[in-house]
């Protein structure tokens, strides 16, 4: 059995077999070459003539792999460059004017900017190298004190962040990526309730049905009783291509996209699986030529849709009304305590259960008068 466990923890190392196709490879490089080119030409028009304004910092490589190579990363959007570089420069000058020792210095300013990161949500691991930079980075960073987070700290990042949006806005690609939202549940309700299992929910919803007839009203009926399963989630590492085959196979318009703990990250749509694909009588030929890469496509995390609504389990069903009705959205996945996902709600299935019971209150305040006359 210990040997077993070995080769287990060992087959973490193997290295993530997702990878981009060999275009967004290059655009990413591209990108890349293009931010840190922009940003050491600004830093010098600007700053050259002061001469103590260092043209590039190191940090801004790091930045820029974020930037340009993992762009849909949380670690890579604007505020977290922006107000991970500020904070970090801040804490780092600071420990080094004040702790003399430049090792404790070091170690203060990298556990200080860490949790500063955490404080303002802005974690950016090229930050931890901000704060270093001002402590380890010699004479000519210490002469300049605080002036270092105004210039060049800021200013470059402002600039790296610059030309990674108008790079991304040209070549077509999606950034930022807004976080996905989850929507808590009201209050009264107890979020922490019998969790039922969607694949116990699935039949009765599908069938449209609710388990307890006497509850009309959607305050007091909850996502978690209304659900369908999400047997359609892919996970991150899905090609493109497969998960446009999926999408198609199911029939429905949108994705669910899940990490390895099964944890919600977001979406993927027809709109973004259908960017490039192949129509027509040609579509055969193109599954034939893509077969053998498919290994190497893009990745649903490239392409899968932000800023999607999600709702806790506990969530009242009426709230989902103002939700669909605001994004335009088929479906609203459910959430556990823990961020995974049990499960999804339908907007056809909320019109179909509206349809049902209208008609069945219509029914019982029309008997009434039938009886009467």
């Amino acid at each position: 059995m210990p040997r077993f466990a070995l080769h287990d923890w060992l087959t973490n190392f193997i290295p993530h077999p997702g990878a981009p196709e060999w275009r967004e490879r290059v655009r990413r490089a591209g990108g890349a070459l293009l931010g840190i080119a922009f940003t050491g030409i600004a830093t010098h028009l600007l700053f050259g003539r002061a001469g103590d304004i260092p043209m590039l910092v190191a940090p801004m490589g790091a930045s820029a792999v974020l930037l340009f190579g993992a762009s849909e990363s949380p670690l890579a959007q604007p505020w977290s460059i922006v107000g991970g570089n500020l904070v970090s420069a801040l804490v780092g000058v600071a420990c080094a004017q004040w702790i003399a020792d430049p090792v404790l210095s070091a170690a203060v300013a990298v556990a200080l900017a860490i949790s500063a990161m955490f404080l303002c949500r802005c974690v950016h691991p090229p930050s931890g190298a901000v704060a270093l930079t001002a402590v380890l980075g010699g004479p000519a960073v210490h002469a300049l004190g605080f002036r270092f987070v105004a210039a060049p700290i800021l200013f470059q990042s402002f600039a790296l962040l610059s030309a990674a949006l108008v790079f991304h806005a040209l070549t077509g690609h999606r950034y930022p990526r807004a976080a996905w939202r989850v929507t808590a549940p009201a209050s009264g309700q107890a979020s922490g309730q019998a969790s039922t299992s969607s694949a116990q929910l699935a039949p009765a919803q599908q069938a449209g049905a609710v388990t307890d007839p006497q509850r009309l009203s959607f305050d007091e009926l909850t996502c978690e009783e209304f659900m369908t399963s999400a047997d359609h989630a892919v996970p991150l590492t899905m090609g493109r291509h497969a998960a446009w085959e999926m999408l198609r196979r199911h029939g429905v318009h949108a994705l669910p996209v899940v990490d390895d703990a099964h944890r919600f990250v977001g979406t993927v749509t027809h709109h973004e699986l259908a960017n490039g694909q192949p129509v027509g009588l040609v579509r055969r030929l193109w599954r034939a030529l893509r077969r053998k890469t498919v290994q190497m496509e893009e990745t649903v995390e490239a392409v899968m849709a932000s800023g999607v609504q999600a709702v806790h389990r506990a969530t009242p069903l009426a709230h989902l009304a103002a939700i669909f009705a605001d994004n335009s959205c088929y479906e609203i996945p459910v959430l556990d305590d823990a961020r995974r996902l049990i499960g999804v709600v339908k907007h056809t299935d909320m019109i179909r259960w509206l349809h049902q019971h209208a008609g069945a209150a219509y029914a019982d305040a029309a008997r009434p008068l039938a009886d009467a006359s």
